[in-house]
């Protein structure tokens, strides 16, 4: 299961154009998560932004959507069979994951 961590990034989401680049790789991320949960690269936990444990992310992946675009998902267990991955965030810019992730 994917889900997004609140609604704000979920209206972001939903926003974009089914044309639009960004919802495209979104949308085959997803996909590969739900193959392979852990398809991403992990974040080191002392690399974990701040922003992200006050609201209660304990691990995270990053994948490269593009170029210096970076997307953000969490892994939460449901039951010993499921898992839930959680998209937190994305970034079209190196800037502004720089900027998150306090480089």
């Amino acid at each position: 299961m994917v889900t997004f961590v609140n609604d704000k990034i979920e209206d972001r989401y939903v926003l974009l154009s089914e044309n639009d680049r960004v919802k495209k790789k979104i949308d085959w991320i997803i996909e590969q998560i739900k193959i392979n949960p852990t398809f991403g690269e992990p974040i080191a936990k002392r690399l974990i932004p701040k922003y992200y444990k006050v609201n209660g992310i304990s691990n995270a992946f990053w994948v490269s959507m593009s170029g210096d675009q970076r997307l953000i998902y969490s892994l939460t267990p449901i039951s010993k069979t499921e898992i839930n991955a959680t998209i937190i965030e994305w970034f079209t810019n190196h800037k502004s994951y720089d900027k998150r992730f306090g480089y």
